[in-house]
């Protein structure tokens, strides 16, 4: 617990958006922590980035707009190609395509990932890769969870049939392929309905650009303390056979340019049939979770199943309330490594509305945490660490 505090507290003032001195700030004293355990190999990468997504998003937007009032001024033909470029552009940054559209018109900047290696004692028979990320997200009007936990109060039922939220980046995408089925159809109603969708999805991607960075508590700072007390924890309790690499990853909240950093530079040193990723994203709610997929536009399921029957039966063993079968429609850092074939367990936490606390909002603050859950995810990771080596042999 003292270690929990000690990071959230130290981390959380410092203005951590993605590619800025807060966030190397931050992954700086993070390495000098990491550090201070006895046996970690500790480095810190500079990495590239493009910057955060809303003023990609945003543009988008207003180019989907512009396709829908051609679209209605009889325009079609330059309506059909401007909005399904807004849907091939919102698919590229949502779903974490090639990000064609971002290297093109973004400037690139610079973020940070901090890597902690605890060797393994004698003949390493494989490497458990413990992710989260320190860079904060940006608030706005999107996030506000009101509506969702007056619901709950009055139907919890209504809520608790549901392990898979509503698909928001949709509503980007409704208003280019209504305004592409009038281009194709000449029927100027569904145009004028994508245009007051497209406006209320801008309107609300705009809001979040010109939003403050929050403290990220929960989001993901309860993540990055986890890595440092499992680094103690590894230190004082060694798991014989099995390396252990702690990453924290920056600019996830661009939509994984970090994570992509990390796998294009070290990919090739990770050997796929002795390497297993644990991702730590948000586990500072009431109740920790297992994603089984994830996808902001269509799901893909995560690669080796039988991590999470792992995860499963570790939670079990170490007395850890635990709960499965949710899918996220946020992208994580987990959908890079899980793309290239790495076995990989996602564990989040959530509120009883089914939302993690305090979800990019201002209230994202120290002393919102539970940090009871984050100390389960830490004893949930070093049973998982300590049920890879004895499965594998050394």
């Amino acid at each position: 617990m003292e270690v929990l505090h000690e990071v959230v507290e130290r981390l959380a003032p410092m203005r951590r958006r993605a590619c800025t001195d807060g966030e190397r700030e931050a992954a700086d004293w993070l390495a000098e922590r990491f550090r201070r355990v006895p046996g970690v190999e500790v480095s810190v990468e500079d990495e590239p980035s493009w910057g955060t997504f809303p003023p990609t998003a945003t543009g988008l937007g207003v180019l989907g707009l512009t396709a829908g009032a051609l679209a209605l001024g009889r325009r079609r033909g330059a309506a059909a190609l401007l909005a399904a470029a807004t849907i091939a552009g919102v698919v590229d940054e949502a779903q974490n395509g090639p990000r064609v559209l971002r290297r093109l018109i973004r400037r690139r900047r610079t973020t940070q990932n901090v890597l902690a290696r605890v060797p393994a004692e004698g003949a390493s028979a494989g490497t458990l890769v413990v992710l989260a990320h320190h860079d904060a997200p940006q608030t706005g009007l999107i996030f506000d969870q009101t509506m969702q936990q007056k619901v709950y109060a009055r139907k919890p039922e209504l809520i608790e049939a549901h392990k898979t939220p509503p698909p928001q980046w949709w509503l980007g995408l409704a208003g280019p392929v209504l305004t592409l089925a009038t281009a194709l159809t000449g029927r100027r109603t569904p145009a004028r309905v994508g245009l007051a969708i497209g406006s209320v999805a801008t309107f609300f991607i705009a809001d979040m650009w010109r939003s403050e960075t929050v403290q990220g508590a929960n989001d993901n700072l309860s993540g990055v303390a986890s890595l440092v007390a499992l680094a103690e924890q590894l230190a004082a309790e060694p798991v014989p056979g099995l390396e252990v690499l702690l990453v924290s990853c920056g600019a996830e909240e661009t939509l994984q340019d970090g994570i992509r950093a990390f796998m294009a530079s070290h990919g090739q040193e990770l050997d796929r049939e002795r390497t297993w990723f644990v991702n730590l994203d948000t586990v500072g709610s009431a109740k920790l979770v297992l994603l089984e997929a994830e996808g902001p536009v269509w799901m893909e399921e995560y690669a080796g199943p039988w991590i999470r029957d792992l995860v499963e039966d570790s939670a079990e063993r170490v007395g850890v309330p635990f709960e499965r079968g949710y899918r996220a429609r946020a992208s994580t850092d987990s959908i890079i490594p899980s793309r290239a074939g790495y076995p990989i367990a996602t564990i989040v936490s959530l509120q009883p509305w089914r939302s993690p606390a305090n979800y990019h909002l201002a209230s994202d603050t120290p002393e919102k945490l539970d940090y009871d859950t984050v100390a389960g995810a830490v004893r949930l990771v070093a049973e998982v660490a300590r049920s890879l080596a004895a499965r594998t042999p050394a």
